[in-house]
């Protein structure tokens, strides 16, 4: 039953799980998309910063506004970008990239004039176009169109390129973006890796699906002012010999009249130590970067970015249900790291990532959840069934202590000193005969709520079984009580002082009887099935002292051992020593009669009886049997008075042997 139930439970585990990390993917919900967002992230925290040696920036910054004089509200004077082309062709720069929007004529002809020239003197130089709302321009495509470059300055170009870039919803450039399918017209970033002759163009899939693979936070690709690069002597010649030079507007010069454009990192996201924004030309170069080197990151497929979600999640759902919350608990951290680290290897030893988050951040989660849900509700109601099963046995004090301790549970035993009790109805086949079940059981039902609480939990004791109108409990166990005889003999004392109690017309006597001794006691059953017993011969000897009333005419015995365990707190009288059947040793017998506060109601019956017992004992049998007599004058009802007059008629016919030394022989049990 219990393995069906955790079926069950990881059954549906792995449905939540796995079903709501694939439906947040299906619907494209907001939390899923930035859990896809933050999956291409986090792994830039761990990646090892690089230094691309292919690229160089040049930054339009405001030192540069400053010290080249150029106005904040107004575009830069083109023969800056001419003195800029010269100094890029005397350094032997691979080609020069604008990320600057020239697609109008200046106010001096002839200097558009020169820095055409320059351009073309260059020969490698990209520039950046512009790609507006659909009305502006012409060939509008997609819902936008493209304004290229000034014709004289276009002409003299190599190539040129879209400056836009596809930021996702928190600014971050993720993917690249280099045209739209069914257009001509490519980024500024592919136009410059055609230039270089990047394997990536070779291959002709411009459109292919590329996600940025980001070499650094902000200003890690090396970086130059442009005042700086046109005052000799301020950075070495050869600086930018053989590089691609990406030049741009600084995201600090807010007021220029020069197109400028700022972007989020992934390396910014979680570490607040780097420069917070990166400006668009950088990410151009990063672009430019990735096709160069090729290697960007790929993003798993859609079927297989669904099948891990959906599997993970069902595994996950499924495998955590069957575990103790602590060992979930712990599964589950550790398969959140692993996955981790998992994501972060793909990342950056083979380029490839996926929305491992969805699994992290939410179908562990979840899985986790329902897995301390369900088994803390199995564990209440195995607890409440633990308790339940306890409260047959134990006293409701004992209950609440033990009801946490599982070690009642496991088979095995071992062994203790008890004092067992076994109780027994007088008659109770005949009076029960010819009832009605249903009355039978409701008077059974009063008589143990009776003696059960209000006798054996009441001293707390330990119930171990119903035997049909029997009753076997033990005390020093589970729960160790130095005074457990004591406790013993007082439940003995409430069971025959309860108020009379009737069924069918007669009144019910109860036999109890006592011993003390060692026992194996523990639970000789199973793990699904509490029966937490005591076993040993000791046990049979209690169960003996209970049938020993019938003959003695008693209510309550015990054993010598019990009456050493009291040691004279409660009022007894010894009745002899007795060799009951299937016991090799004789048995010192005592009646429980009273607490001690009561102890004069029955002096004179008590040491006139011990008296007649004492000749018994000495063979004098004509005296024990006047003095027996005299003790029925005290008490006309004293059953062991009355056994012992019996059992003198037994000796005058088969006299005791010489040896004899006192022991009442019994022949049956």
């Amino acid at each position: 039953m219990k393995l069906n139930q955790h079926l069950t439970g990881g059954f549906f585990g792995a449905v939540l799980a796995g079903g709501l990390g694939f439906l947040l993917l299906a619907l494209n919900l907001p939390v899923a998309r930035w859990l896809t967002n933050k999956s291409y992230d986090l792994p830039f925290k761990l990646k090892k910063i690089e230094k691309p040696g292919e690229v160089a920036m040049v930054y339009l910054d405001d030192a540069s506004h400053r010290d080249l004089g150029q106005s904040y509200t107004a575009p830069w004077d083109r023969k800056v970008h001419v003195r800029l082309l010269e100094r890029m062709k005397a350094e032997g720069a691979k080609a020069v990239v604008f990320d600057i929007i020239f697609s109008d004529a200046g106010p001096n002809q002839e200097t558009d004039a020169a820095f055409a020239r320059a351009i073309k003197a260059q020969g490698n130089v990209v520039l950046g176009a512009d790609w507006v709302s659909a009305g502006v321009g012409t060939d509008a495509v997609g819902g936008k169109s493209l304004v290229p470059p000034y014709d004289l300055f276009s002409q003299a170009a190599r190539k040129y390129g879209i400056v836009q870039l596809d930021e996702s919803e928190d600014l971050i450039v993720r993917e690249h973006f280099h045209g739209l399918t069914d257009s001509e017209d490519v980024s500024l970033s592919w136009a410059a890796a055609e230039i270089a002759g990047a394997a990536a163009i070779k291959s002709g899939k411009r459109n292919q699906e590329r996600w940025l693979n980001y070499y650094g936070p902000p200003g890690n690709i090396p970086s130059y002012s442009l005042s700086l690069v046109l005052n000799p002597g301020n950075i070495p010649t050869g600086t930018f010999s053989n590089k691609v030079v990406f030049v741009g507007a600084y995201i600090l010069t807010y007021n220029s009249g020069e197109r400028k454009d700022e972007f989020r990192s992934p390396f910014t996201t979680w570490n607040s130590g780097y420069q917070k924004f990166m400006p668009g030309v950088e990410v151009h170069a990063s672009m430019f970067l990735n096709l160069l080197r090729g290697d960007w990151l790929t993003r798993l497929s859609p079927a297989l970015d669904y099948t891990i979600i959906l599997a993970g999640g069902l595994l996950f759902g499924f495998f955590l249900t069957q575990l103790r919350p602590v060992f979930a608990i712990t599964t589950g951290l550790a398969a959140m790291f692993i996955i981790a680290w998992i994501a972060h290897l793909l990342a950056w030893r083979a380029h490839i990532w996926f929305p491992w988050l969805v699994l992290v951040a939410v179908e562990i989660p979840v899985a986790l959840l329902w897995s301390i849900s369900f088994n803390s509700v199995q564990l209440y109601v195995q607890n409440k069934l633990f308790e339940k099963s306890l409260e047959m046995y134990l006293s409701p004090k004992l209950v609440k202590k033990f009801s946490s301790n599982k070690d009642l549970l496991k088979p095995g035993a071992k062994k203790e000193t008890l004092t067992v009790l076994f109780s027994d109805i007088a008659g109770f086949t005949s009076i029960s005969e010819g009832m009605d079940s249903d009355e039978l059981a409701k008077h059974m039902n009063l008589y143990f709520e009776s003696a059960v609480s209000g006798c054996i939990h009441h001293t707390d004791g330990t119930i171990v079984k119903y035997i049909g109108d029997a009753i076997f409990a033990f005390w020093n166990a589970p729960d160790p009580q130095s005074d457990h005889a004591l406790r013993a003999c007082e439940a003995g004392l409430r069971f025959r002082d309860q108020p009379a109690q009737f069924m069918n017309g007669q009144q019910l006597i109860t036999r109890i009887g006592l011993h003390t001794g060692v026992a194996n006691v523990g639970n000789f059953g199973s793990t699904a099935r509490v029966d937490y017993t005591a076993l040993g011969e000791n046990i049979n000897l209690a169960s003996r002292m209970e049938s020993l009333n019938k003959y003695l005419g008693t209510e309550v015995l015990i054993t010598g051992e019990t009456q050493a365990g009291i040691d004279g707190r409660l009022v007894t009288r010894f009745l002899g020593r007795f060799q009951l059947k299937g016991f090799e040793k004789a048995v010192d017998v005592h009646e429980l009669i009273d607490p001690p506060e009561k102890a004069a109601r029955t002096q004179a019956l008590r040491e006139a009886f011990a008296a007649a017992l004492q000749l018994f004992q000495k063979r004098e049998w004509d005296g024990t049997e006047a003095a027996f007599k005299h003790v029925l004058e005290i008490s006309a009802s004293d059953g062991p008075s009355k056994f012992y007059l019996k059992h003198l008629k037994e000796i005058h016919e088969h006299p005791p042997s010489e040896d004899w030394s006192g022991v009442v022989e019994l022949k049956e049990k």
